[in-house]
């Protein structure tokens, strides 16, 4: 649990950190120029789990610049190495956004929402993705939401204000609701984590209990689906484990948010979270189950197409994408 000390502790060097990686513009003035990051030649990938499947979508690609403040407990020269001797640039990364899809029967869930029209250049591609892949925003019935970053949830309103999935239950973590909601934690915000409560209020206000419902994560939340708690880079950071027949996957949402360093490193922290020794943990303790239960996993920031397997690497875990 986060408390409020832990939350003026760490929101000011949070604050930066999440406008930069949810809603702003990542190339400040004077920043060298990395060019544009390629995102998937086909932005959807299906895949069969028992009888249900699960379709990956992008909602886009990008690229920031790789600082020393992006890893808060591990030398730079570390970092970039880590980067190197996996053919990967060290000056930027690039982190890509992908939503996934469970057709389940006549059930269509989807979890996690991307930007909509609200994000920066090479985003809100999800809608483009998923009529590719032959869905409508109206055959959405229901939305399963991680967490209350802006990459995750506006998605949910276009910048006008409409509802993105027009039919859909939208299920929310109970406690992440209530920490974004809370008008007392906004108020205690620095100025540049007030826009993410800003967003949820945004996203979330004027729906109606038809619309939104929270739970409490550790049950099912649709058949087959079930929330697992994963706190730590937000205060209700939720899993969601899909289980068909003797096939199981698991959408690890920013479980870790580069899995070139995070996974291969899990007791590094990366700045996004805001419970770092309750994140590492976590992280852990996650993919620990995932290699023992011989899952599927899937990350929202994972390069595309983002499901694939884990193993263990040395004393971390290396990310496989399907093939």
């Amino acid at each position: 649990m986060i408390t409020r000390r832990d939350f003026l502790i760490g929101s000011t060097a949070f604050a930066s950190a999440y406008a930069a990686a949810t809603m702003m513009p990542l190339r400040a003035q004077g920043t060298p120029n990395f060019g544009m990051p390629t995102p998937p030649g086909v932005g959807f990938r299906r895949m069969k789990l028992g009888d249900f499947e699960l379709v990956a979508l992008n909602d886009g690609i990008m690229r920031r610049p790789l600082g020393e403040e992006f890893v808060r407990n591990a030398p730079f020269a570390q970092v970039q190495e880590t980067l190197r001797v996996q053919g990967l640039p060290t000056e930027y990364i690039d982190v890509p956004y992908t939503p996934f899809l469970v057709v389940a029967g006549n059930r269509r869930i989807l979890m996690d929402t991307g930007f909509s029209d609200n994000g920066p250049a090479m985003t809100g591609r999800l809608l483009a993705n998923m009529a590719a892949a032959g869905f409508k925003p109206e055959d959405i019935d229901t939305v399963l939401i991680s967490h209350y970053h802006g990459d995750h949830i506006s998605g949910l309103r276009n910048k006008a204000g409409q509802l993105t999935f027009p039919r859909a239950r939208i299920l929310v973590p109970s406690v992440e609701h209530a920490f974004w909601m809370d008008d007392e934690r906004m108020a205690a915000a620095p100025a540049g984590m007030k826009a993410g409560f800003a967003t949820a209020r945004r996203v979330f206000t004027g729906l109606t209990a038809d619309q939104l419902s929270t739970f409490t994560p550790g049950g099912e939340v649709a058949p087959g689906i079930t929330s697992i708690p994963a706190y730590g880079h937000t205060p209700g950071h939720t899993l969601y484990s899909v289980r068909s027949g003797s096939q199981r996957f698991l959408f690890v949402a920013d479980l870790t948010n580069v899995p070139q360093l995070f996974a291969r490193n899990p007791d590094w922290a990366v700045v996004f979270d805001m419970n770092a020794d309750q994140a590492r943990d976590t992280r852990r303790k996650v993919f620990d189950m995932i290699v023992k239960e011989n899952m599927l996993a899937g990350g929202y920031h994972f390069p595309f197409p983002a499901f694939g397997t884990i193993s263990t690497l040395g004393n971390g875990y290396e990310f496989k994408p399907v093939a």
